[in-house]
């Protein structure tokens, strides 16, 4: 077993602190990597604070993690000592059920396993990227084809952007094409700069008018003030698709009738309490639909991180140090940051 420095939480109640924990021996087919940097996304926040009533302890978290291989397993045949790598949210999955068949391995039918806090529908606990060094089998970890100095900017791809992506793939985003993003946090941003990048006239619904600038240099075509009654209005019935960032509870209608008859809302933020139920003639009388989507697959994943490498794609981050993430979840319940905490595990 290999003993590895780590910060985690020890009950819902505990700031993040100083822990050792235990990663095992590579197997034949696993890789031992040398985490560099991980990001901070706000599950991280939701499963220390056991908000999602799930959280096994001593946690853990972190899941957008960048590193370097130090050690394979005899039988690894597509990483070598040295490789650039990353790691998402899953660690494991059955690889046997219609979805891990499908290369669906988020939708795993006896669930997968994260990376951190175990399998969805519970087993042994496992632990996450803010530590200095894990061990995955070679069929969930990811090739980084960024440059060495883009690495920490890189991090946020393995949750955050495949987030985005995904949906976006899934609902054909691409030329002729209206998408909307609303929110422009960690989420949101990485929308804005992928669906760009797809080809599609991106619109960026934000509460916040000093937001409306940033949204336009991140990519966005036009920036909505989503509080703007007048505003909204203009958007009636012109969006193709919308993908929804925002994870506190709202008022999904005002979003419903900016689409086309056949568009598609998509959830992908995740509030501690229900949304109220949408109004259901604005489903209906356009048949629009009203859709949920979970992160990515491997396959698609890693087909994300290449298309960010070809169209120069990274996070807006703030790098801070390992004993600032206490100060950094507060930050970010107060959405103070632009946009995504990246960890240096260097200085754990």
């Amino acid at each position: 077993m290999l003993q590895t420095k780590a910060y985690g939480a020890l009950d819902k109640h505990s700031s993040l602190t100083n822990l050792e924990i235990e990663r095992r021996t590579p197997n034949a087919d696993d890789v031992q990597i040398q985490i560099l940097y991980c990001g901070v996304c706000h599950s991280d926040l939701h499963t220390a604070r056991n908000e999602w009533k799930s959280t096994q302890y001593p946690c853990v978290p972190g899941h957008e993690i960048v590193g370097r291989v130090t050690a394979i397993g005899d039988k690894v045949q597509h990483f070598k000592i040295g490789d650039l790598v990353g790691v998402g949210c899953m660690v494991d999955s059955c690889g046997t059920c219609s979805s891990c068949a499908e290369g669906e391995e988020q939708y795993c039918e006896t669930g997968f396993t994260g990376t951190y806090n175990g399998p969805v529908f519970g087993g042994e606990n496992t632990h996450g990227g803010y530590s200095q060094a894990i061990v995955v089998k070679e069929s969930f970890v990811l090739n980084i084809k960024h440059s060495e100095e883009q690495l920490a900017s890189v991090a946020p791809l393995l949750c955050a952007g495949i987030t985005l992506y995904s949906p976006l793939r899934h609902w054909n985003a691409g030329t002729n094409k209206k998408v909307g993003i609303v929110g422009l946090g960690g989420l949101g941003h990485m929308g804005v700069k992928l669906a760009r990048a797809m080809g599609s006239h991106v619109v960026l619904f934000t509460t916040s008018p000093s937001k409306v600038e940033d949204g336009k240099k991140l990519g966005a075509h036009e920036v909505c003030v989503s509080t703007d009654a007048n505003q909204m209005q203009s958007y009636l019935n012109q969006l193709d698709l919308i993908i929804n960032t925002v994870s506190v509870p709202h008022d999904l209608n005002a979003y419903l009738q900016l689409l086309k008859r056949d568009g598609s809302m998509v959830l992908v933020g995740a509030p501690e309490e229900p949304h109220p139920s949408p109004e259901v003639f604005n489903l209906i009388f356009k048949r629009r639909q009203l859709a949920g989507s979970l992160i990515g697959g491997i396959a698609e994943t890693q087909e994300m991180l290449d298309f960010c490498a070809a169209n120069n794609i990274v996070s807006e981050i703030e790098l801070v140090p390992m004993d600032y993430i206490n100060t950094a979840y507060e930050r970010m319940l107060k959405n103070d940051v632009k946009y995504r905490f990246v960890i240096d595990i260097k200085t754990l």
